[in-house]
């Protein structure tokens, strides 16, 4: 009796990763092997960067609401004590835009801490 193997399903297992490894160099996008180790460690850093866009995002919206802040002459971490304290309900995100593209309102969230 003939061997099975099932050629059908491994060559489309190859073809879908070295689909996936299209635009990298050289034997990077052709090699099954090297091609399935690039896509491996490739996966490995969108999952980890995914959570560390995160935080890149809040250190931005921080800075930024920082920067607004000092305008009026108080440090962020004053500013921040001050909107919890006062029970505001605005998260950071929308903070750091108002400070970046709306100065008039969030000049208004500073003056109703005082």
């Amino acid at each position: 009796m003939p061997r099975s193997v099932n050629a059908v399903a491994s060559r489309a297992r190859r073809k879908k990763i070295l689909k996936q490894t299209k635009g990298n160099f050289l034997a990077r996008r052709n090699v099954y092997t090297s091609a399935k180790n690039t896509l491996e460690k490739g996966m490995q850093y969108a999952y980890r960067d995914r959570r560390k866009k995160k935080g890149e995002f809040r250190a931005l919206w921080i800075q930024r609401i920082n920067a607004g802040a000092r305008l009026y002459g108080m440090s962020y971490s004053e500013f921040m004590g001050k909107i919890n304290k006062q029970g505001i309900a605005l998260n950071r995100k929308v903070l750091a835009d108002m400070a970046m593209n709306h100065p008039e309102a969030f000049k208004a969230v500073v003056d109703s801490l005082n």
